[in-house]
């Protein structure tokens, strides 16, 4: 197993265990090319944090190269919203063409 991934799941559960943390191992997850576990990990981020942006746009990203497009659409249309509710201007830009680049290709 990635070194990385095994440090950053040893602290699930602890003290430190939040939002930013499963947003980490998600993108850990990413890269080590399992998708799947990457959504449950940037889930597990927007449940502890739901105006967590990046973690929205992170987890539609998971969603959509594991296949399921409805669960990135919906994921990238929440995240739309979220991030234009706290001003993130550039993150709703991003997430409306991930989310264009998706209906698209359906």
């Amino acid at each position: 197993m990635n070194p990385r991934i095994e440090s950053l799941e040893k602290m699930l559960g602890g003290p430190r265990d939040g939002a930013l943390l499963r947003f980490s191992l998600g993108n850990e997850y990413l890269k080590a090319g399992d998708p799947a576990a990457a959504g449950n990990c940037f889930r597990a981020a927007v449940d502890r944090d739901p105006a967590y942006s990046a973690a929205w746009k992170a987890l539609g990203k998971a969603l959509a190269e594991a296949g399921d497009a409805p669960g990135a659409r919906s994921a990238y249309e929440r995240g739309i919203a979220v991030a234009e509710a706290r001003g993130d201007v550039q993150a709703a830009k991003e997430m409306k063409v991930f989310l264009k680049r998706l209906e698209k290709a359906a």
